[in-house]
């Protein structure tokens, strides 16, 4: 039964292959016109959203709670921040364009072979190949983007009193941040590469594998050994905070391996706390932000949100929904990984998609550029779940009788971030993983469930 069903699907996926790999496709014109498309639809949401900035009042819900002052530095802000964003998608998407337009994919590759000839590497070294054609064309798409990042540090944050940072602070950041990639990525990539060309057409299941175990792995490695190349984390001093925090893990049965502070004050003015780790050991992380402008019992509060999370297993829920979006991006690229055309249209030899050792890298790459605008429907749907998430958090925090705290935890950190409270509920659904500040605030007054009773470690 099982491999009359494999036989049947790998049937579809040759036909699909065949009809996808037809000359009269002219696959970059297609990639073109849709990623244009896409922006010019982005920056339809974002039109729709500036006039929101425009306007003079607070919501009811916020009414009494935002200074005319702090409103007024709050629409400022968020209005310069989506002007920032404007341009930049603007830049990004000429970027691209122009990438494609010059040949720069195929330019790229032939660069590389050019590099290896030099230092005495045959280019039937495919991975190798790939791998430096990846940095080059990695290199060529961010490098551009320093300027951007430096505007937004030290000139849209700084212009609103957000930015902690220092200009050697932010180019050891920048360093760090392309050493990592290099260290993890390129070992990642080639694993990839190397799982592909000995699976073969079955590639899928043991790519999943693959791609899973280094997920997992990466919820250790990075609060372990990445996280502190960034920030300090030390242990939440002894007192009345963290015997709360302790206290109310404990009653929950979260199995609390370390409460830690961060230094988040280091770059930005900003506040969070999370929450990581393996199911049977988990760590909590607060700001040093969050704890100086919130009291101990709002700080509970946003760790009972958090903690909502966890007992409804919302990251193991988002994880499955990833890899379910990953095996069905890894199933269409097999239909894909001898297109021809697909590598014609952007300038490569065709032969390249069908001569082994073939370079599975240049496929994907160029398979991403088609899939790429099915990305605004992806985010619109996982937004979606998020959201539903989020409220399903704040509710578990009202049953833990922390609700007005948690709301007033909420309306501080967003006077705080000087976010603006009115948004337009296209781009709120298309760019925002939370429901605005006055949703919450509304669905949690709205409330009308039980308080949890809670003893030790076990609910009544």
């Amino acid at each position: 039964m099982t491999n009359s069903i494999v036989a049947a699907l790998e049937g579809v996926i040759s036909r699909l292959a065949a009809l996808a790999d037809n000359p009269k496709i002219n696959y970059q014109q297609l990639v073109i016109i849709s990623t244009w498309l896409q922006t010019a639809f982005e920056v339809y949401i974002i039109r729709r959203q500036v006039p929101c900035y425009h306007r003079t009042e607070p919501p009811p819900a916020l009414k009494n709670h935002l200074s005319g002052e702090t409103f007024k530095k709050a629409q400022v802000y968020s209005k310069d921040r989506t002007g920032f964003a404007l341009s930049k998608l603007m830049f990004d998407q000429l970027l691209g364009w122009g990438l494609i337009k010059v040949g720069g994919y195929a330019g790229l590759w032939s660069f590389a072979g050019k590099v290896m000839n030099s230092v005495g590497l045959g280019q039937n070294r495919v991975i190798t190949h790939s791998l430096l054609w990846m940095t080059l064309l990695t290199l060529s798409t961010s490098i551009p983007g320093l300027p951007w990042s430096y505007y937004q540090t030290f000139v849209l944050e700084q212009k609103h009193g957000f930015n902690k940072s220092t200009v050697k602070l932010w180019i050891m950041d920048t360093i760090k941040t392309y050493t990592l990639a290099a260290v993890i990525g390129l070992p990642v990539l080639a694993g990839f590469l190397r799982i592909i060309e000995l699976a073969g057409k079955n590639f899928v299941p043991w790519l999943m594998l693959f791609l899973l175990g280094i997920q997992l792995s990466l919820q250790i490695v990075y609060p372990t050994f990445i996280q502190p190349l960034f920030n300090k984390l030390e242990p939440l001093p002894q007192g009345e905070l963290r015997t709360k925090v302790e206290e109310l893990a404990s009653q929950l049965g979260f199995p609390l391996k370390h409460l830690y502070v961060i230094d988040g004050s280091k770059r930005s003015s900003h506040s969070n706390a999370y929450f990581y780790g393996l199911p049977w050991s988990k760590h909590i992380v607060i700001y040093d932000t969050l704890i100086k402008d919130s009291s101990v019992d709002e700080v509970v509060a946003v760790l009972g949100h958090e903690l909502g999370h966890w007992y409804y297993a919302h990251p193991t829920k988002l994880l499955v929904i990833t890899q379910l979006h990953l095996l069905l991006t890894l199933t269409i690229f097999s239909i894909f990984i001898h297109n021809k055309a697909l590598y014609s249209s952007f300038g490569f030899d065709p032969s390249l998609a069908v001569t082994a050792p073939q370079p599975i890298c240049i496929g994907f790459m160029l398979f991403q550029l088609v899939l790429e605008p099915t990305d605004a429907l992806v985010k619109f749907l996982l937004h979606a779940e998020t959201r539903r998430m989020e409220y399903q958090a704040d509710e578990f925090a009202a049953e833990l009788d922390k609700k007005e705290d948690l709301k007033s935890a909420l309306i501080k950190l967003h006077i705080t971030n000087l976010s603006s409270p009115h948004n337009d509920w296209l781009y709120s659904m298309y760019h925002h993983s939370h429901p605005t500040l006055p949703e919450r605030l509304g669905a949690m007054d709205e409330w009308k469930g039980q308080k949890r009773v809670l003893k030790g470690k076990k609910e009544l």
